[in-house]
């Protein structure tokens, strides 16, 4: 199969690992050479509750007796998006209250910028340098890295960039402004997290502006930080929110969320401002639904802060230069990309699955299911301090 990998599947780079999987369950990715592989990525962030959690494949096989794909987004009334959506308005601040379902998060991102623009009558975006929004020709656009864009242009044009957790730069936030779209936790920067009531300063230049605030949760969304989205630690609620990855619980979604008045407006002027035809599919949108209640009603994000602490405990060694993040989304500096690298490689062939953020590579991502127990904690810092301590 791995032959057949190299030879017949796209690839993302040209360092692949070609890791031949059997299959995954709860904490565990076993592959087809007998071993099991403690995981610490989810996925990027994407497995919530683990690798095939029972609850998410009964209610797939539920959905599929039922009836899978029947129409384009929007057009009729389906149970598990209905529900869905539902949930997530009853589960969410005001004005926060009608869910735009789509295919996944950078999708999610695309639509939220045209709505912005349709509400706001403006053309102007304020993005952040060093954020990370998704691959596709809007997400990109707005995502704060040249390295990573600069074969792409041109792209969307009247995107300008701040610094984050810097208050000077609000300013740079005008009545031409149409949004100002961040993460509420910088990815692939490094996990940074906002800081000195940065988020209430911003949503205050945003509305005496009136401009409209984006938030990307499509990392620390669904409990990764011990809420259900991570701006409830900040005392803010954007205008739109937009989610993905650990929102399917292993299946491929996005969603952007708003009030009702401003979502309107991609229903007219003109007619399906924006459109999908896979968007709220009803087997995803069952296995969404299964994820959300599951994170709801578990009690999996009351015990966030205690694991997060225990990995903080656990992982003190002086090559350890700092650890970023919040809840379970840490980023562990090794000083270098080389080293960070080299460790990776090394937890991979003792059976722990860890990985590095995109732009810093120098951080080590850890960012495992809600689920994980803190004896599987143990286990993979156990691995991770004997590999720091070969050399």
């Amino acid at each position: 199969m791995q032959a057949d990998f190299f030879k017949y599947q796209a690839k993302t780079t040209q360092f692949a690992a070609g890791f031949e999987v059997e299959k995954a369950e709860g904490s565990y990715i076993y592959g087809k050479d007998g071993r099991k592989y403690l995981d610490f990525v989810a996925g990027v962030s994407a497995n919530t509750l683990g690798h095939s959690h029972p609850k998410i494949v009964e209610a797939i096989k539920t959905q599929a007796e039922k009836y899978l794909h029947v129409m384009v987004y929007g057009e009729y009334a389906q149970e598990m998006p209905v529900k869905l959506c539902k949930l997530l308005a009853e589960a969410t601040p005001e004005p926060l209250e009608v869910t735009y379902l789509v295919n996944s998060g950078a999708e999610a991102i695309d639509g939220s910028l045209k709505l912005a623009k349709r509400y706001t009558g403006r053309e102007e975006i304020i993005s952040f340098k060093n954020s990370y929004h998704g691959n596709t020709h809007g997400a990109l656009s707005v995502s704060g890295n040249e390295y990573h864009k600069r074969e792409f242009r041109p792209l969307l044009p009247l995107v300008s960039f701040i610094e984050f957790n810097d208050v000077k730069d609000l300013e740079k936030i005008t009545e031409k402004t149409a949004c100002v779209i961040l993460e509420t936790i910088q990815g692939a920067a490094g996990f940074l997290v906002p800081e000195n009531d940065y988020l209430k300063k911003l949503k205050a230049r945003c509305e005496e502006v009136g401009a409209l605030l984006i938030l990307d949760e499509i990392q620390p969304g669904f409990g990764r930080t011990g809420k259900l989205f991570a701006f409830e630690h900040y005392g803010i609620v954007p205008d739109i929110l937009v989610m993905g990855k650990g929102m399917g619980g292993g299946v491929p979604v996005g969603a952007f969320m708003s009030s009702r008045k401003i979502m309107e407006t991609l229903s007219h002027s003109p007619k399906l401002g924006h459109i999908t035809t896979f968007g709220g599919n009803p087997l995803i949108a069952a296995a969404s639904y299964a994820t959300l209640k599951e994170v709801l009603e578990s009690g999996l994000m009351d015990e966030v802060e205690k694991k997060e602490q225990l990995f903080r405990e656990l992982l003190v060694h002086p090559k350890i230069k700092n650890i970023n993040g919040r809840g379970l989304m840490l980023a562990v500096n090794l000083g270098s990309p080389e080293y960070t690298l080299k460790v990776a490689k090394r937890c991979m062939e003792k059976g722990l699955v860890v990985f590095w953020q995109l732009y810093r590579n120098e951080y080590m991502r850890i960012s495992p299911p809600l689920t994980l127990s803190l004896e599987e904690i143990r286990e993979g810092c156990r691995i991770i301090l004997e590999v720091l301590n070969e050399d």
